[in-house]
């Protein structure tokens, strides 16, 4: 069984103490079936979540558990109503998995509005516990600051002290390089730049303009 799935399991216990013992206790593995995350997600993720119910029983407090499976096709638009839809319809206590950092905070903006588990293990935004964080939310996973931090001392212990950023324009791109900037600076760097999101360019040229002594 994979780690996390065992930490979701103790975690979706405590939302099941419901006199409804008739009806199943569902899982929602909202995943990237086909897509650009699907290799390390996908149908992995579907076929490891069965068996650890395989592995756990298939009952919890004499309710069956049921795994159901979403493709949010990495649109956060399209995950979010899909997790509406399985909150508000279908009797969904927990949704898993969530590759692709802008997905899962979608989806976790709509389970914390539901007070639904939401455990994130392979959306690596920082944000997803840091400005985003929801009570009943977790991230199973490493996040942009542990890697971050984690390169960026390295290198710049090694010598790298002058670094520009080429950032890819989406969630997980902007939040590396925004907590990357950081221990850049925070371990004695200079972030010289950074392209990529238009936002991240902004405060590049913010950066340089401030470097210069302007």
């Amino acid at each position: 069984m994979k780690p996390w799935l065992a930490a979701a399991f103790a975690a979706f216990l405590l939302a099941c103490a419901s006199p409804l013992h008739a009806q199943p206790l569902r899982i929602g593995v909202l995943t990237d079936i086909n897509g650009m995350v699907s290799d390390i997600s996908g149908q992995g993720s579907v076929v490891a979540a069965r068996l650890a119910v395989e592995d756990f029983g298939p009952t919890v407090l004499n309710r069956p558990i049921e795994v159901i499976v979403g493709d949010h096709q990495n649109k956060p638009d399209l995950g979010a109503s899909i997790a509406r839809q399985w909150f508000d319809r279908d009797g969904v206590q927990m949704v898993i998995d969530l590759p692709n950092s802008s997905v899962a905070l979608a989806v976790e903006r709509v389970a914390g509005d539901r007070k639904r588990i939401f455990i994130s293990s392979t959306g690596l935004a920082a944000d997803i516990t840091g400005k985003a964080c929801i009570p009943t939310g977790f991230q199973w996973a490493t996040d942009t600051y542990a890697l971050a931090h984690g390169i960026a001392n390295a290198v710049v212990k090694a010598g790298g002290k002058t670094w520009f950023f080429l950032t890819a324009d989406y969630a997980f791109g902007k939040n590396l390089a925004a907590d990357g900037a950081d221990a850049v600076r925070q371990a004695g760097g200079t972030v010289v730049g950074r392209a990529g999101d238009r936002a991240g360019e902004r405060r590049g040229r913010h950066d340089q303009f401030y470097q210069a002594g302007a």
